[in-house]
């Protein structure tokens, strides 16, 4: 089994975290920003060195490619993505994407060639929070979402993405799509499990379900010092205890079900004044559809119920739905036989988070590899893992890679 050069990887990554460097030691390169740019152009620079050949789409997604021996192959992909929160980690998505690099770099070092030709893609906007929705880079690559209307979308500055890809220079004319063989996508799992578990790899079966909710509830604005409490509709109060009602039904669901309100905004919220209009989110996450499905209905009827009792005007709107998505059986299969061939600690998993691979999923045999964080921590600038857990999770990406690609002698 062959195993990649761990210090170069690491190097690599700390390289990359510089870019868009917090004070606290995480990272901040939203999509399409000055700092995602210098992110791509770092990753297009060893791409260069390493003598792959470089492509963007229209949707500004980044392709470094080392050619197999047969033209008329589709690729094996690996990838994932070099923007983060705004007060980001390290690791998330970046480890996916400088892990292939690594992978054709070593394949470089051995003089090793490949029947079918092998890419590393820089998925744009996997986290949405610039752009929402998240993904759309490789929504818009798979089909699901269409170019148009990722183009059109706007930032919070009135931004639009087509003005920012043309900014950035990451407007491109490779033509979206295309067959692809197979996609592998390593990843920190972004949460406790694998370490709790004493596990350097996960296994990843495939991705739960998730459906965004958007919930407005209209009350009454009134003085706040001459309005009875009897006689009051404040909206505020009334979300107080739908909260507390979504908090309650994850219980109902547990353990595989997850629920969280990530946003919430007061409309001309003022001292003084009873609030008239609250919007809040709502996240609900599962393994199964059909559960998702029940969980979201009992958020409509608990939610309605609530309204009805404070005399409020309830409006729940969905926002994003992915259904629950199997990885591949060989793909998996393949990631499994090099964790068992190396003898690496391991575990199956669902990936409780989205990710590009999730997309791939519905266009092209699609696996993916977890590496452990430290603390299960994600999505915050102390986000860490352990270089030998990079290390691992690298080797087992480099060799189920290999397996689907074929080694040429």
């Amino acid at each position: 089994m062959l195993k990649i050069n761990a210090d170069r990887l690491w190097a690599s990554l700390m390289a990359m975290a510089e870019i868009g460097a917090t004070a606290r030691g995480g990272s901040c390169r939203l999509a399409l920003s000055e700092e995602d740019k210098a992110g791509r152009e770092l990753f297009c620079h060893w791409c260069r060195e390493a003598g792959l050949t470089l492509s963007v789409d229209a949707i500004g997604n980044l392709f470094a490619r080392r050619a197999g021996t047969d033209p008329d192959a589709a690729p094996v992909m690996m990838g994932s993505h070099l923007d983060t929160q705004p007060e980001g980690g390290r690791f998330d998505g970046v480890y996916g994407v400088l892990a292939g690099l690594e992978v054709l770099r070593c394949l470089n070092d051995l003089g090793i060639r490949t029947r079918k030709p092998l890419e590393v893609a820089v998925w744009t906007n996997e986290e949405g929070a610039r752009f929402t929705p998240a993904m759309f880079g490789s929504a818009v690559f798979t089909g699901v979402m269409s170019l148009d209307a990722a183009l059109a979308v706007r930032d919070v500055d009135g931004i639009s993405v087509a003005e920012a890809l043309q900014h950035t220079g990451y407007a491109a004319g490779r033509a979206l799509g295309g067959a692809v063989d197979a996609y592998f996508e390593a990843h920190i799992e972004q949460g406790p499990i694998l370490e709790d578990n004493a596990k350097s790899i996960g296994v990843v079966s495939g991705g739960q379900a998730i459906r965004w909710l958007d919930v407005r509830v209209e009350g009454m604005a009134a003085h706040a010092g001459t309005t009875p409490m009897p006689l009051r509709k404040d909206a505020l109060y009334g979300v107080a205890p739908m909260i507390q009602a979504i908090e309650a039904l994850a219980s109902d669901f547990a353990p595989q079900g997850l629920t969280t309100v990530g946003e919430l905004s007061i409309n001309k919220s003022s001292r003084n004044t009873i609030p008239g209009l609250v919007n809040f989110t709502v996240d609900l996450r599962h393994h199964h559809d059909a559960t998702i499905a029940a969980m979201e209905q009992q958020v409509r009827s608990r939610l309605q119920a609530i309204a009805d009792a404070r005399g409020l005007q309830l409006t729940i709107t969905p926002h994003w739905i992915s259904p629950a998505t199997p990885f591949d059986a060989e793909c998996v299969a393949a990631v499994q036989q090099a964790v068992d061939a190396l003898g690496y600690t391991q575990q199956s998993i669902v990936s409780g988070a989205g990710h590009d691979a999730i997309h791939l999923a519905r266009f092209c045999p699609t696996a993916m590899v977890f590496i452990p964080c430290v603390g299960g921590l994600s999505h915050n600038e102390a986000e860490d893992v352990l270089p030998d857990d990079v290390r691992q999770g690298t080797d087992v990406l480099l060799n189920a890679v290999l397996a689907r690609a074929g080694v040429v002698n």
